[in-house]
């Protein structure tokens, strides 16, 4: 029997809910946030869920839908588990990429194999890049006012 992050000494990356029903993990990207709790049931009808709407209602565009279901893709495991990401800050293409981080942290723990696929698709490296603050005596974060020699 292979050993599963629902075993809680095995946990790697996602943190177990106190009754052991959910694996749930936090995602990042620029200053989105989401917490994305990953489970499975039996028999019932699968669902990923944002923020209280379907993934179709939520995301707008294909491209944002299937960002936020990247790591399912990858792993070939779309219809197994539900999944239920509430995700805060920033535009709606960084809300995707936290949901597909933090749902890429939660599968990780669950099995060490998906693990290394998600390692080698780049899924468990949060994008750090962030807004550069605005400084004074700049119009911008860089740009620097008009000059004029004479």
């Amino acid at each position: 029997m292979r050993k599963t992050a629902l075993d809680a000494e095995n946990r790697v990356q996602g943190t177990l809910s106190p009754k052991g029903r959910y694996v749930e993990a936090i995602g990042r990207r620029k200053r989105a946030s989401a917490r994305v709790r990953v489970w499975e049931e039996k028999g019932a009808k699968k669902a990923f869920v944002v923020n209280d709407r379907e993934v179709f209602d939520y995301f707008p565009t294909e491209e944002t839908r299937e960002t936020a279901k990247d790591a399912l893709a990858k792993l070939k495991i779309q219809n197994r588990f539900t999944v239920n990401a509430h995700v805060q800050g920033s535009g709606v293409s960084a809300q995707a990429d936290a949901v597909r981080h933090g749902l890429s942290r939660a599968l990780a723990g669950l099995d060490p194999e998906w693990r290394k696929k998600l390692k080698k698709a780049g899924f468990l490296k949060p994008d750090i890049r962030i807004v550069e603050r605005k400084k004074f005596g700049k119009k911008k974060a860089r740009k620097s006012p008009q000059w004029s020699k004479r």
